[in-house]
């Protein structure tokens, strides 16, 4: 199941560069899904529940004329989680942005049910009891 899981989350990258949020929401996210952004993020949340998830990820997007997230890690198997770390990169509006965080991704039947961020990379996978 966990292998499944890591090909899930790599796809979901794909279907965030297509930018259709309605879509990365209804094929990707559990109805329950908790997303936590990183610490010192400007909307705390938690958000939870699809719409609300939708709703926030919509929103940071739309600060933007264009953004993009691509890996620059492993996708690593941690049961039913998956760690990455990933670079978003956002241009217009005001200066270009770099980004690089982790998400711990919680999996439940092929969806993801919980995504947690971190600035640092050995935090997420301490998150799921694992080191660098």
């Amino acid at each position: 199941m966990s292998q499944e899981d890591v090909e899930i989350v790599r796809g979901s990258f794909d279907v965030w560069n297509r930018g259709d949020m309605d879509a990365y929401g209804e094929q990707l996210m559990d109805t329950d899904v908790v997303v936590r952004p990183p610490a010192r993020w400007p909307e705390p949340g938690p958000f939870v529940g699809r719409d609300a998830v939708v709703r926030f990820f919509k929103q940071v997007r739309d600060a933007w004329d264009a953004d993009l997230i691509e890996p620059i890690s492993d996708f690593v198997d941690a049961g039913d989680r998956v760690v990455v770390r990933f670079a978003w990169s956002a241009r217009g509006r005001g200066p270009a942005a770099v980004m690089e965080i982790s998400a711990v991704l919680m999996m439940r039947d092929g969806k993801m049910l919980s995504v947690g961020f971190f600035w640092d990379h050995a935090e997420g996978l301490e998150a799921v009891g694992l080191r660098e």
